[in-house]
């Protein structure tokens, strides 16, 4: 992909694939001469079946191979483990193809940026910088190297053996006094499957991290940002669009904690209430993950809507002050009538346009969008609720609820 220049603004209007968060890296590299992606990320079925079938195929075989599979000797056979099977089977092709729709939707983005003339000529360069600057990061090799490093030196050998495994037998580990003793599936469970799906994961933080940088960048650059514009945000209202994109990352995320609360309430005899604090505390992670980064622009907007109300209050006072001198003082024309004189309909523009100033938003952020990210992140977990009450139960509770 082509890095920033000066000609970073014709290039993104002529052609806005030039900006992604997705295309570049190593492993996009590495998939593209495995004919597993191209330039449009298309192929993902491709993807998902290699990706998901290399981390959890081989667990498969190896605990059959070991009579761990479906009975045998421990608490928690592999086919039982749920954990395990949303992880690879509905977590790792939620990541995969959320690469498509993030993609899609990022597209636009700085296109609108230059299309709305939001960024001044004299801060062109600026803001060809902040392009050249997401580019380097997101195709950097150093940088994936030390999220592998990350994902063995931290999320194996201490969240995973530390925080997340079951503290039963398990078709993976067998506790003992020594230590927790691997099968044959659990060695290829910690070292390769679980690396592959934490370093995907981990993947998406750093692509948010450059998007969250990216914008962080343009904030700096003081915008072109109109207090009037209908969108309420200063004409910054595409940004919100943004937040769909992440809405699979969220729905990934509350899999995941589906599949640990299922282990724990089937086998550790856990209630679903008592995970009241981890929904939570993902749902807080998720909305900072989420629109954190849009925040970056609420100085600009606050000033923005000052700005507007301070010289708006100013042009309506003189207005009204004309007004009143005009038809409630007596100095109209004779010849002039007063109903339908375009100065009433003139009044009433010049309201709407104060309140609209008024009622400004000081951040690209939604009420309805902040519900579809927690919605996402939730509904995975909803079905456990099974788990406290029969079926029939709880339709009858949600009967009684409704009529």
């Amino acid at each position: 992909m082509k890095s920033g220049t000066p000609a970073t603004r014709d290039r993104l209007l002529q052609d806005p694939r030039d900006f992604s968060l997705v295309l570049g890296g190593p492993l996009f590299q590495l998939f593209r001469r495995a004919h597993l992606s191209d330039d449009e990320l298309m192929l993902v079925r491709q993807r998902v079946i290699v990706i998901s079938m290399f981390a959890w195929l081989p667990l498969l075989l190896l605990s059959a191979l070991e009579r761990q599979a479906l009975r045998g000797s421990v608490a928690v056979p592999f086919l039982l483990d749920a954990d395990v099977h949303v992880r690879f089977l509905v977590a790792v092709p939620l990541l995969i193809g959320a690469e498509i729709l993030v993609h899609r939707r990022m597209l636009p983005v700085v296109k609108q940026f230059l299309q709305r003339q939001l960024v001044p000529e004299s801060a062109m360069a600026r803001f060809d910088s902040a392009i050249a600057s997401a580019f380097r990061l997101r195709n950097s090799v150093l940088a994936e190297v030390v999220l592998i490093a990350l994902v063995y030196g931290v999320g194996v050998l201490i969240v995973w053996r530390h925080y997340v495994a079951l503290d039963t037998a398990t078709w993976y580990a067998t506790p003992s006094v020594e230590g927790s003793k691997f099968s044959l599936a659990g060695r290829w469970y910690g070292y390769v499957s679980l690396p592959i799906f934490q370093f995907l994961l981990c993947r998406w933080y750093f692509r948010l991290l450059i998007w969250a940088r990216f914008l962080w960048q343009v904030s700096r650059i003081e915008l072109n940002v109109a207090p009037m514009h209908p969108d309420r945000v200063g004409g910054l209202g595409f940004l919100s669009s943004t937040v769909d994109a992440f809405v699979p990352l969220a729905v990934a995320h509350g899999v995941l904690l589906a599949g640990q609360f299922a282990n724990r309430i089937f086998y550790l005899g856990a209630a679903l209430p008592g995970f009241k604090v981890e929904v939570g505390v993902m749902v807080i992670f998720l909305l900072c993950v989420v629109f954190g980064p849009l925040l970056v622009f609420a100085p600009q907007l606050a000033q923005a809507r000052r700005t507007g109300l301070r010289e708006f209050g100013t042009l309506a006072q003189r207005y009204v002050r004309e007004f009143d001198a005009k038809w409630l003082r007596g100095r109209a024309p004779a010849d002039e009538p007063f109903v339908g004189s375009a100065d009433i309909q003139s009044l009433a523009d010049l309201g709407n346009s104060y309140e609209m100033v008024r009622t400004m938003r000081v951040a690209p952020i939604t009420k309805e969008a902040v519900f579809r990210v927690v919605a996402a992140t939730v509904a995975p977990i909803v079905p456990l609720a099974l788990t406290m009450m029969p079926l029939e139960e709880l339709l009858k509770k949600l009967l009684g609820i409704l009529f």
